[in-house]
């Protein structure tokens, strides 16, 4: 893929970044539960590579900031970081499994292996940049029962987000590649 063609990409991956948690944002809750802003960075991420993964990652949330006012106050930084890992991590693993000793399994295994690591890896970086962007303002507000609703909401509240991703995104790519869109 030429560089020009990941630029262009990455650019459509930043558009969807706003447009499709608009088009969630008409019906009331469901942009959080099932995580929209999501896809076209894990997109990004398998499709162009780590480093436009990352990009996406980090200018698709500020974008959508700047130009609908969502996501608002700390979930700004919050989802750069966590969405920015989203991308490289799954562009990194992505690489990893495109090697020819992982050519004999299917093409399902490999975009699922690269995924579900870079889900659970971004979901902890965006645990954790949380928690020191709470710490830094209200220092005293850390507790157990904060970590419980961070996994609640990364982990429970986001199933069915976290599900339809990992249904969507690999038919995405694989008509993608089948259509020759990317190669």
């Amino acid at each position: 893929m030429t560089r020009h063609k990941k630029y262009v990409l990455t650019a459509m991956c930043i558009t969807l970044c706003v447009v499709l948690p608009l088009t969630f944002h008409l019906l009331p809750g469901t942009a959080n539960t099932l995580m929209p802003m999501h896809i076209p960075v894990l997109l990004s991420g398998l499709v162009i590579g780590p480093y436009f993964g990352f990009l996406t990652g980090l200018f698709g949330p500020l974008l959508s900031h700047f130009t609908q006012g969502m996501p608002t106050g700390l979930n700004v930084p919050v989802m750069m970081i966590e969405l920015s890992a989203y991308g490289l991590f799954c562009g990194l693993f992505a690489k990893i499994f495109e090697r020819p000793r992982f050519q004999k399994n299917s093409r399902y295994f490999s975009l699922y292996a690269s995924m579900i690591p870079a889900m659970l890896i971004g979901r902890v970086v965006g645990g954790l940049a949380r928690i020191a962007l709470v710490h830094l303002f209200t220092p005293n507000l850390i507790s157990e029962a904060w970590l419980a609703v961070w996994v609640s909401s990364y982990f429970i509240t986001s199933a069915p987000g976290i599900i339809i991703q990992l249904v969507l995104i690999p038919s995405i790519v694989i008509a993608l590649e089948k259509s020759k869109v990317i190669s």
